[in-house]
């Protein structure tokens, strides 16, 4: 603030202690005070300043020039110049010892000496102290009597003007520089100039620039007075500069920011619309590689980036970690939706990744901003987009946002709607929208697969995602025919091969089917090769892999001629392992995939359960061992071992163990005592454990049956769809390639994405009745909840205006996709139950009332007209 010629001294003294409110001045309160109490007299001079009013401070003024002080060094009386004094013939003790004589002078003869003092240690003339004030009559009176208008401080920090522009004060502007104040002190740091836009001080920059002020730097990558206008956000001084040619290109420091870039990244649409009309890049970059674009989304400037999109800008430019304006945009909750809204209307990449991977989507999640989040899931984000660690957006979603899972189910919902006549007519036509199953152009089943990975499995009993995997199914089982086909023409030479060669010896027929065997080898070999080179870890997780390449190495082995013994036993092991590979194969398919599930979960069960009781089994088995040394089958520890793990089957021998004349029982009575408990503890209790952990495994498969079955066939479709689309086949033939990709795809955008079914029509085969009762189902439940809401909505409402109207069904639609309006289905559902009841209630009391009037009216007839024998 200033303070003009019209101020009291009260104010003046209230200025001088008080600091200014400024953004920054060149020293701060507590230094001009120091500064001005070092003075001669200054702490006298401090106190009595308030005490002078505008006249008689002029007067003091003019009353002396002069002040006598004692010289210590000869101590003779003689009139001292301040200015020889304040030079430095004088030291700055004696100035010190002299504020307590100059006590008794009076406040004129104090300030009249003042003119050129300054403090010896920092230099900082009055002029530069009644310049921070914005005094003008005293700056005035100052130049008047000598001062230099451009005398530095010490630190060459700053210039009488320098002060003044600070200050704000335009009247000492122009005072300094009529008295010839060097407009451009201090250019290649600060300049009067760049502390009077600092404050925000537009009268004193106009008048700045009017005296020739340069508006740029002479040294790159300094900051400029445009700088500082752009990122304070002043509007009047950024047209003042740019008025007077400012450089609107220049960069400053190693941020490399432009003007515009600063103006971005306060969110001023002003100051950035005048540097783009003065010339200003939209698409100059700072050192982060960031456009104006990236910090006006960082600034959640709405209005910014508005200006910038209508100069040009590009709303999918990259910065150095390949990041866009709309991941900036989310990157803060605070107005990330209106944010995304703009740029995706300008057509900003929902789906661009950074170089780590992430997606808007991703950054929108891990901020947990749910309404942005639900946004970009409307704009059409990929949940299936990956990071490079391998995280996918629907994770992120599932973990720091869950609340807009029910909203991504309920697009579901709306993804199955009614196309053609009514629900109960022959002719009604459903239409099943499949885009929301397939974001991003990505794999058609890569949703279906994150959502098993994310433990959102059940979704896949949704309707739409059911007949979806469905036909999906059908397109691909083709393929699945093949590698049956492939598999059991190869299980089929491999075991003639194994039969004639090590079970009937014909080395003719081995001779024949050697060729065919190692053909078929190499080939299992080489597609199980594609998919290590596919992706190892994901082939790694799956034992079926490791039981595949079992059969390959057992396989190469037993072909190797001649044939030894130890080949036998490979050649036992592989045919084992090959029909087990064979069996796998055929559980692929629906139809017995259930019971090759049930075998496989049993079996890993019970080998955990044997683990946990193996100590038992061991036990006994030496137990025999000692107790039955003379026997065969209890001789070897090992073989005890084998003989106790059949006993558990219920085999027992008896008779052969414990009547045996060759091998008499050695110790009865412990025989006897081991052998029951063996029973008991194993045979009985350990057994039946194990059938009923069986029994209780297959029936919670049974029970999870449907959705067990959908997991699979997901896994399975999105593991041959990824096979397919594989970089490592792009070199095969294109032709044959292409075939079988088309031939893998449900959808064919932009066309073919939707399937229209007809519910009520007996010749629909292309679902199966119970999937398209579910759909039927789904639909007319949707059509109930509807109904009802409007019914319950109040009667004002429908007198709205027709774009009332609109408005309202568009947020009917928005909410029925939040957990709020699932709350008002169901209270609408609640409130429909308890009228039906209360109507059935009304009609059975009704109903009693009626048949009691009758038993009323038949008690008085019989009381009237029978008599009271019975006879009527």
């Amino acid at each position: 603030m200033s303070i003009s010629s019209e101020d009291t001294s009260d104010s003046i003294r209230c200025h001088i202690r008080a600091a200014p409110m400024m953004q920054e001045q060149p020293w701060s309160k507590d230094e001009v005070e120091l500064a001005l109490s070092n003075l001669p007299g200054g702490e006298t001079a401090l106190s009595l300043i308030p005490t002078l009013q505008d006249d008689a401070l002029q007067r003091a003024l003019e009353e002396f020039q002069f002040l006598t002080l004692n010289e210590t060094a000869n101590c003779k009386q003689r009139k001292v110049s301040l200015p020889t004094f304040a030079n430095g013939f004088m030291r700055k003790a004696l100035l010190a010892s002299e504020n307590g004589a100059a006590a008794a002078a009076t406040p004129g003869q104090l300030l009249a000496g003042w003119p050129d003092t300054f403090h010896l240690t920092i230099r900082r003339m009055p002029l530069h102290m009644a310049a921070c004030a914005a005094s003008v009559k005293i700056v005035e009176e100052l130049l008047k009597h000598g001062a230099n208008p451009n005398e530095w401080d010490l630190g060459k920090k700053c210039t009488p003007l320098h002060c003044a522009a600070a200050a704000g004060c335009v009247t000492t502007v122009k005072c300094l520089i009529k008295s010839g104040a060097n407009v451009d002190a201090g250019l290649s740091g600060r300049s009067p100039l760049h502390y009077a836009v600092l404050n925000n001080a537009g009268d004193c920059v106009e008048a700045l620039l009017q005296a020739g002020a340069c508006p740029n730097n002479p040294q790159v990558y300094t900051e400029t007075p445009l700088h500082v206008a752009a990122s304070l956000g002043n509007v009047r001084c950024t047209k003042l500069l740019l008025s007077y040619g400012a450089d609107v290109r220049v960069q400053l420091g190693t941020a490399r920011s432009t003007p515009l870039h600063l103006a971005a990244e306060e969110g001023s649409a002003e100051c950035t619309k005048l540097l783009l009309n003065a010339g200003a890049a939209w698409d100059a970059k700072n050192s982060r590689g960031q456009t104006a674009m990236h910090l006006a989304a960082l600034a959640q400037s709405v209005e910014t980036l508005d200006v910038l999109i209508s100069a040009g800008a590009r709303v999918n430019v990259e910065d150095d970690d390949g990041r866009t304006p709309l991941h900036a945009a989310v990157a803060k909750a605070l107005r990330g939706s209106e944010l995304v809204k703009t740029l995706i209307q300008a057509g900003a990449s929902v789906n661009k990744a950074d170089k780590f991977g992430y997606t808007p989507l991703h950054i929108a999640a891990l901020n947990e901003s749910s309404p942005t989040v639900v946004m970009l899931l409307l704009k059409g984000a990929d949940v299936t987009a990956r990071t490079k660690g391998g995280v996918t957006a629907l994770s992120f979603i599932i973990r720091r946002t869950p609340d807009v899972l029910p909203r991504f189910v309920a697009r579901l919902d709306q993804a199955i709607s009614l196309h053609d006549h009514e629900l109960g007519d022959v002719d009604c036509e459903l239409r099943l929208d499949f885009r929301p199953l397939v974001p991003g152009g990505r794999g058609e089943t890569d949703l279906m697969l994150c959502l098993v990975e994310v433990g959102q499995g059940h979704v896949l009993k949704h309707p739409l995602c059911e007949s979806f995997l469905y036909l999906k199914w059908l397109r691909i089982r083709k393929f699945f025919l093949l590698s049956l086909v492939f598999h059991s023409i190869f299980i089929a030479l491999f075991t003639g091969y194994v039969s004639a060669t090590y079970l009937w010896q014909v080395k003719r027929l081995s001779g024949v089917l050697l060729w065919p065997v190692l053909g078929f080898t190499c080939m299992l070999a080489c597609k199980e090769l594609f998919q290590i080179v596919h992706g190892i870890c994901c082939y790694a997780k799956r034992w079926e892999n490791w039981l595949q390449w079992s059969v390959i190495l057992a396989s190469a082995v037993i072909l190797i001629p001649p044939v030894r013994p130890w080949q036998y036993h490979v050649a036992a092991l592989g045919i084992l392992l090959a029909w087990i590979e064979l069996m796998m194969v055929v559980g692929r398919f629906p139809m017995f995939g259930i019971y090759i599930q049930m075998f496989t979960q049993v079996s890993i069960n019970f080998f955990k359960f044997l683990a946990a009781y193996v100590c038992l089994v061991i036990g006994f088995s030496l137990g025999f061992s000692v107790l039955h040394k003379n026997y065969k089958s209890f001789t070897d520890p090992l073989i005890s071992l084998l003989k106790t793990v059949i006993m558990m089957s219920g085999e027992l021998e008896f008779e052969d163990v414990f009547f045996d004349e060759e091998a008499p029982l050695m110790y009865p009575g412990t025989a006897h005592l081991m052998l029951l408990s063996f029973v008991i503890l194993v045979t009985v209790i350990l057994t039946n454990l194990m059938v009923g952990l069986a029994v209780s495994d297959i029936q919670e498969l049974r029970r999870c049956a449907g959705l067990d079955r959908l997991v699979r066939r997901a896994e399975l479709v999105a593991h041959l769809e990824s096979m397919l689309f594989s970089k490592l086949l792009d070199r095969a033939p294109a032709r044959i390639i292409r075939m079988c990709r088309r031939g893998a795809l449900l959808l064919h955008p932009p066309y073919h994405c939707a399937l229209h079914i007809r519910p009520n029509d007996p010749r629909e085969k292309r679902l199966p009745r119970e999937l398209v009762r579910a759909v039927y189902r789904l639909v007319s439940e949707k059509r109930t909840r509807r109904t009802t809401f409007r019914s319950s909505a109040p009667p004002s409402s429908l007198r709205n205006t027709a774009a009332d109207s609109s408005q309202a069904r568009f947020s009917r639609m928005y909410s029925n996709e939040s957990s709020h309006q699932q709350l008002s289905d169901l209270a609408a559902e609640l409130k429909r139950c308890s009228y039906n009841i209360s109507t059935r209630l009304d009609s059975l009391t009704d109903k009693m009332e009626s048949i009691a009037r009758e038993v009323d009216v038949t008690m008085n007839y019989s009381q009237t007209y029978c008599s009271p024998t019975g006879a009527c």
